[in-house]
């Protein structure tokens, strides 16, 4: 099994997630390469050490171009705040290594745009961090949709919703000021890329966001606490989403409804290792949904664990993640979700603040 030098650049809540991921992935998936904690980067020489210390790396650092130039690192992991994406990335791409950048990708449609163009100039491996549609659920879901096993889809209904600023009493940090650390720009994202991964493209939309508290202990915000939309997919399906960081009482809700002709899908992250599926079939009497346990015959499930309905975590999303990088950068090719469909997702959060503004429909492809 050859190995693979892994720098990663924030050691915070997502660094250690992928620190975490890619000291544990080989022994789970048995990936065709192993990897190597080379590098970890933070804000402070004394982080730098702390991190590298706890998760194990080799050698750590306080300057990310000396991570991405050491020969060393092999691939790169993006964990820092927006807008440094770009920089790094383009510097990656530049020497010829392959980047794994967690959402959004970069700080703005422009940021997004330049680093889609400089990894296809690269010609080398990108992926960008959307973990919650890995879940073995909703990979089976997906499954289920393009296999046709609801018929023709109709109607799509998707949230992500959370609670941590409910209180209004909760203090002001760099999560309140400015709209890229916003709802739009941080939460928004997952569900966008679900519906595009689930549904396909949006052609057209409406949205509205709002702060609802505009003042918090130490300071003002600046930035939306919610947000919704309604669509239409390429497919012709109509669609709504919203999105909120003020819902009071929900800790993880990446939700979903699908309705077809022949069937429809629900999904809770809340409730990750269930996947509820309604089949328009038999005596009317003993038709409902059906609620299915993931288990060894769902996707990515087996190798974490042989029993159905044991069930899978968050972490493991991370690890998922990590296998299907190190499986891209193995055969050299793509594979989903790329830079390209981080842009796709940036594209629709443009479009609905656009939307937003104007307070009118707007079509995607004006941008």
């Amino acid at each position: 099994m050859a190995e693979i030098g892994i720098g990663i650049l924030g050691g915070g809540y997502m660094g250690k997630a992928h620190a975490v991921a890619m000291s544990s992935v080989g022994a789970i998936f048995d990936t065709a390469l192993k990897p190597r904690l080379e590098m970890v980067c933070a804000t402070t020489p004394a982080s730098a050490e702390r991190y590298r210390a706890a998760y194990g790396f080799a050698r750590a650092t306080d300057d990310w171009q000396v991570l991405v130039n050491d020969p060393k690192v092999e691939a790169v992991v993006i964990a820092t705040p927006q807008e440094t994406h770009r920089e790094i990335a383009e510097a990656a791409f530049k020497l010829g290594k392959p980047v794994f950048c967690e959402k959004p990708l970069g700080a703005s449609l422009e940021d997004s745009a330049a680093m889609v163009a400089a990894a296809q100039a690269a010609g080398v491996v990108n992926m960008v961090g959307f973990n919650y549609i890995r879940t073995p659920a909703s990979q089976f879901a997906r499954k289920l949709i393009a296999d046709g096993e609801i018929g023709d889809i109709t109607w799509f209904r998707g949230e992500h919703t959370e609670d941590f600023y409910a209180d209004p009493q909760a203090p002001a940090t760099w999560r309140t000021t400015g709209m890229a650390n916003g709802t739009m720009g941080d939460l928004a994202p997952h569900m966008i890329n679900g519906a595009l991964a689930l549904m396909g493209p949006i052609t057209r939309l409406i949205g509205a966001h709002e702060t609802v508290h505009h003042t918090r202990p130490g300071g003002e915000v600046t930035n939306d606490d919610h947000a919704q939309m309604m669509c239409r997919f390429e497919n012709g399906a109509m669609g709504q989403m919203y999105f909120s960081r003020v819902s009071t009482g929900r800790k993880m809700g990446y939700a979903y409804e699908i309705s077809g002709t022949k069937g429809a899908i629900r999904f809770d992250q809340e409730d990750q290792n269930a996947l509820w599926l309604y089949r328009m079939e038999g005596p009317e009497a003993t038709r409902g949904f059906t609620k299915i346990l993931t288990g060894p015959a769902h996707p990515d499930y087996a190798p974490f664990c042989q029993g159905p309905g044991h069930g899978t975590g968050y972490q493991d999303q991370i690890i998922i993640e990590a296998k299907d990088f190190l499986e891209a950068i193995a055969a050299g090719k793509p594979l989903w979700p790329t830079f390209h469909d981080g842009h796709e997702v940036n594209r629709v959060i443009a479009a609905t603040l656009a939307s937003a503004d104007a307070g009118t429909w707007i079509d995607i492809d004006k941008f």
